[in-house]
């Protein structure tokens, strides 16, 4: 249904669309540009023609013939130029009421991909031509593209920064064709004109890409327009923010010498001598920088040492008094070590001579008897001697043998004893059990005689008429039986415990007569 307020032509056009063939849409959305153009439309009448345009989906459908294969729609590429231009003008100073977040964060994006891919696809195309009139009219259509771009930017700022970091950007301004890389280096100093602080938003790759190629193109060509294009771009970043003057003097060291000797002298010597003051401007602040930096950091060398060498000398005589101690320390040690080397030396010499001197009165003695003994006896006094020797030495000899078996077979020999305890324990045990006076047979209880039987019944009869039993509900019978079977249960737990302390006290008693043997062997 059609809105209040819509524009004739507008919903005419719409009409008609809708009930065309696809084929023919193209040509159809052409129309729009006549409906934009007309002189008699002000502003506000402008910016409402554009809001019926975007609500009837025209804008849309202009998108999507863009994104189809413009080889095949009427016109080819210049029907699809014309509708990138349309498309642009429609976009800017629309106010999109009704979800704007959708119009902003997905269309106008989408349309911009969908430029620089018709824009790519036209570079591509001009570049393979090979007739002028081809050549010619591919760039005309690549320009129509590329200003479509630059005035939807233009309306739209922050699809400069959206531009500047896609793809396919980077791609049409990384040619080595002349013509269309000075209209890429245009579209982007449109771009910096508008936000000169794009740069700065985009990510480090993005604008190391960018200006690499801007100074490879300064670098690889002679082009007069393509330098100034280049100087001139490269001017204005370093104009936007002294980190990209930073930036460029540090990232390209050979740039001044390049602009000083190449570029000077071809009809902008203007701006390469701007470029070339703000770039030496930049080196030397910063060699003063370096120099400051140099000079602060000798000062904080010279107070570290300064406090390194204070330090030291505070701590020599600390040093010399420890060095001292140590040094009297280890040579009372070394004193020490010879005195009882020594000492030891005297001993061991002492027991040397004592062992001398007992040697020197034994022979002594020895002589002394072989004086006394007559010469007959003699041999027969030798042989005792080595008798007795060999007697002294055997018992010596029987002594450490003992020893050294009974040393051997003393752990047997205790094992043998504890088993030899053990034994008399549990034979003690057994005929301790023996001697216990046997339990007697079990014998059945004599029956009752039937008078015997009456007699019994007659007694508990008169009993019970004596002694009548109270009556009882069936809920305290219950009560008393659980009652009594929790005592018998105490009783048998309690009984249990007394054998089981019964058991322990005889494994004790038994235990200490074993020690008690065992302490009296």
């Amino acid at each position: 249904f059609p809105m209040a307020g819509t524009d004739p032509q507008v919903l005419a056009l719409a009409a008609q669309i809708t009930e065309s063939k696809e084929q023919d849409i193209p040509l159809l959305l052409l129309k729009l540009k006549g409906i934009l153009s007309s002189p008699s439309l002000g502003c506000e009448e402008s910016n409402k023609i554009k809001q019926d345009i975007y609500d009837y989906g025209l804008t849309q459908y202009c998108l999507l013939v863009l994104k189809q294969d413009h080889s095949q729609l009427h016109g080819a590429w210049a029907t699809a130029a014309q509708l990138a231009e349309i498309l642009s003008h429609c976009c800017v100073g629309l106010e999109v009421k009704e979800d704007p977040e959708e119009f902003y964060r997905k269309f106008l994006p989408s349309v911009i991909d969908s430029l620089l891919v018709l824009g790519k696809r036209l570079q591509a195309r001009f570049i393979r031509a090979i007739k002028d009139k081809e050549k010619q009219d591919f760039l005309h259509w690549f320009q129509i593209v590329t200003d479509a771009i630059c005035w939807l930017f233009r309306g739209h700022i922050q699809l400069a920064a959206r531009v500047l970091q896609n793809d396919r950007f980077l791609q049409l301004l990384i040619t080595d064709d002349v013509e269309t890389a000075i209209v890429m280096m245009s579209v982007l100093h449109n771009i910096l004109r508008v936000n000169s602080s794009v740069l700065l938003q985009v990510e480090e790759e993005t604008l190391h890409s960018v200006l690499d190629e801007l100074v490879y193109k300064l670098s690889s060509t002679t082009n007069p327009a393509v330098g100034s294009a280049a100087t001139k771009l490269l001017l204005l970043v370093a104009k936007s923010c002294k980190q990209l003057v930073q930036l460029l003097a540090a990232r390209y060291k050979g740039l001044k010498g390049l602009l000083s000797k190449q570029w000077t002298g071809k009809g902008f010597d203007r701006e390469v001598n701007q470029l070339l003051d703000l770039l030496y401007l930049e080196q030397s602040s910063g060699k003063g920088e370096m120099q400051k930096q140099h000079e602060a950091a000798c000062v904080i060398q010279a107070a570290w040492r300064g406090f390194q060498t204070r330090k030291r000398l505070k701590k020599l005589p600390r040093a010399v008094v420890t060095l001292q101690r140590s040094f009297r320390a280890k040579r009372e040690q070394e004193l020490q070590h010879l005195t009882k080397q020594k000492e030891d030396e005297a001993l061991k010499l002492q027991m040397q001579l004592q062992r001398q001197r007992a040697m020197r009165l034994f022979h002594e003695r020895q002589l002394a008897l072989l004086e006394v003994v007559h010469a007959s006896q003699v041999n027969k006094y030798m042989q005792e001697m080595e008798e007795k020797s060999a007697l002294t030495i055997q018992r010596f000899w029987r002594g450490y043998r003992a020893r050294r078996i009974f040393h051997q077979q003393k752990q047997s020999l205790k094992e043998y004893k504890a088993a030899v305890i053990i034994q008399r324990a549990a034979c003690k045990f057994l005929e301790k059990r023996r001697r216990r006076r046997p339990l007697s047979p079990w014998k059945e209880p004599k029956g009752l005689t039937d008078e015997q039987r009456l007699a019994l019944q007659q007694k508990v009869d008169d009993y019970i008429k004596l002694h009548p039993a109270s009556e009882m509900s069936e809920e305290r019978s219950k009560e008393l039986h659980v009652q009594a079977q929790a005592k018998l249960a105490q009783f048998l737990l309690r009984n249990r415990l007394d054998q089981r302390a019964a058991q322990r006290r005889e494994a004790l008693l038994a235990q200490v007569n074993t020690d008690v043997e065992l302490l009296m062997s």
